[in-house]
């Protein structure tokens, strides 16, 4: 029951964003959206590097200068996946007329859902990563230290919500359509984090990889998308506010929650 919370938690945090459709009447203020990206861009970056990169390599620590191996690998690994997912995915980031990935037919619609959806992925992964560490007893990760990233992530998701579901009335859905696009679009989630989950124990030997695949993941997601759309036009300095409280925020959630 404790895993199935811990797994569920990050999408309730989307549904509840998504639900500001409901009670907000115009498009979200370009202040707030500039400081929701800088806030999930700092939980995302804290979480990748106090519940992901620092665990993989203490679960390598006895290896000496080359616990650092596997980190790097995972990273780059996560980053090249990423990468390879958005060049082929048909996507729409909002704000933007031109769809990149491949060629589609889609809507407009299905497309700033699919770009949601891309960020999402590796925020599932990095929740499963962490219980099934913990599931396996790998040092550095405790249950309490997952439930720290899983809580952390659906804090982030609260704001991707807001800024998925708003756009989306904008674009003509109804609230009811909107909500529903926004909430989906984090439904990944819990399925890559379960899925990771159920592959625990093929997972172990490779595990510390695994754990920088995900904040390689997560980093893409931040530079190549988060960052530069919280730096554009007006109001960036907001968005620096943002990311620093997210990043202090996540921060003293691992220490605090995954404190062994």
């Amino acid at each position: 029951m404790t895993l199935l919370i811990g797994l569920l938690i990050p999408l309730l945090g989307t549904m509840l964003g998504s639900a500001f459709v409901f009670f907000m009447k115009d498009e979200m203020s370009p202040r707030l959206q500039k400081s929701l990206l800088g806030f999930a861009s700092g939980v995302m970056v804290a979480a990748s590097v106090w519940s992901l990169l620092i665990p993989a390599m203490k679960m390598e620590a006895d290896k000496g200068a080359w616990s650092v191996l596997p980190a790097s690998v995972g990273f780059l690994l996560g980053i090249g996946f990423l990468l390879l997912i958005d060049e082929v995915t048909p996507h729409l980031h909002l704000g933007s007329d031109s769809p990149e990935g491949l060629h589609s037919r889609l809507s407009r619609t299905a497309m700033l859902a699919l770009a949601v959806t891309i960020h999402n992925l590796p925020e599932g992964m990095a929740v499963g990563v962490v219980f099934a560490g913990a599931a396996q007893g790998a040092s550095g990760i405790s249950l309490a230290a997952a439930a720290a990233v899983s809580v952390g992530i659906a804090i982030q998701n609260v704001p991707e919500g807001a800024i998925i579901s708003m756009p989306m009335r904008a674009e003509g859905n109804s609230r009811w359509r909107s909500f529903l696009i926004g909430s989906l679009s984090g439904a990944v989630e819990p399925l890559g984090a379960l899925a990771v989950v159920l592959m625990a124990s093929l997972l172990t030997p490779i595990l510390p990889y695994m754990l920088a695949f995900a904040a390689g993941a997560m980093f893409y997601v931040v530079v190549e998308e988060l960052i530069p759309e919280a730096s554009e036009g007006k109001h960036t300095n907001l968005s620096t506010i943002g990311f620093a409280i997210g990043f202090v925020l996540m921060m003293v959630l691992d220490v605090l929650l995954g404190g062994e």
